[in-house]
């Protein structure tokens, strides 16, 4: 049996002036979806699609939870988190 797994995760911009914090369930369909600019909205308005900081969960309501708090960070702390894992904000594979 194949266990879920969810992801917290946050993308910039080319130049990293812009953060998108959001959660799925899929991380490779979401930021392929987020690169085609599939959706309308923040992310395709502003061509947010660098994938610069992910944790993963093994339960949604953790997940959802954490994303509420990034949201809630300011940018300076968001940067210091992104910063302790990727400090060279480079795109990370999934």
């Amino acid at each position: 049996m194949k266990i879920q797994l969810f992801y917290v995760y946050i993308l910039s911009n080319i130049r990293n002036t812009v953060l998108y914090t959001g959660v799925t369930n899929d991380i490779k369909r979401r930021i392929y979806e987020h690169k085609i600019g599939m959706n309308d909205g923040f992310t395709k308005k502003y061509h947010i699609n660098k994938l610069v900081y992910f944790e993963v969960f093994e339960y949604i309501d953790l997940a959802i939870a954490r994303e509420k708090q990034i949201k809630g960070y300011s940018r300076e702390k968001k940067v210091k988190l992104i910063e302790a894992k990727n400090p060279e904000w480079n795109e990370l594979l999934v």
